[in-house]
């Protein structure tokens, strides 16, 4: 399967947003995810093998508990792709930085005790 094809399915998203924090057992991922999206165990755990199987997870036993973490490998095909898009946000951010930034000069209390104001038409 193709990484985006596994990131398509919300209910994966959400595994490895719970993941993203640290490892967790089966149990607890699968109470969250039947609490959010009312989806049986089985199906659950349906969604953990599809990650597991394609490497977006690693599971490991401890006794009868299965833990499992994220690993982050598969999502450089992810990284690789998205980096061709970059340059779009890039641009966009910095604008944003640089107006945060006159907000907040502007905002700054003057020597006399006044408030810097923006120039006219902005």
């Amino acid at each position: 399967m193709h990484a985006f094809d596994i990131l398509g399915d919300p209910v994966r998203r959400r595994i490895l947003e719970l993941l993203a924090d640290g490892e967790h057992t089966s149990g607890a991922i699968t109470e969250v995810i039947r609490s959010e999206f009312a989806l049986s165990q089985p199906a659950v755990s349906q969604h953990l093998r599809v990650l597991r199987e394609n490497g977006f997870a690693s599971v490991r036993a401890e006794g009868a508990r299965r833990f499992y973490a994220v690993d982050p490998s598969p999502l450089s095909e992810v990284d690789v792709w998205l980096d061709r898009f970059r340059g779009f946000w890039d641009q966009r951010l910095d604008a944003l930085g640089t107006e945060l930034a006159r907000g907040k000069r502007a905002s700054r209390p003057r020597g006399d005790g006044q408030a810097d104001r923006p120039a006219k038409g902005i």
